[in-house]
């Protein structure tokens, strides 16, 4: 699997505040934002389900990471990592946009 959509939460964004005051990290929907714009850049599918989702390590305001993604038609496996450190990795579900 070869990264398809680099990112990175800026630590201004609003999320932040509250998830969680004093030792924040982005909360698991902004991760999950980025595979949907994976999703929908590599193969033109919108997100329709997260079967599968396991969160191992946080992502800290600023950091960048990037997610990956395997399969095809309607059948994804993905990860998003911080370098070789993963972060997120599970499996969604897609249909044509």
């Amino acid at each position: 699997m070869n990264p398809v959509h680099a990112f990175t939460i800026d630590a201004g964004h609003p999320a932040f505040a509250g998830h969680f005051p004093g030792h924040p990290i982005a909360p698991g929907v902004l991760l999950l934002q980025h595979v949907a714009d994976a999703l929908r850049a590599v193969a033109g599918e919108r997100m329709t389900g997260v079967p599968e989702a396991k969160f191992i390590q946080p992502l800290l305001p600023g950091e960048s990471a990037s997610v990956t993604l395997a399969g095809g038609e309607g059948r994804w496996k993905f990860t998003v990592a911080r370098g070789s450190d993963v972060l997120v990795r599970g499996s969604v579900t897609g249909s044509a946009a």
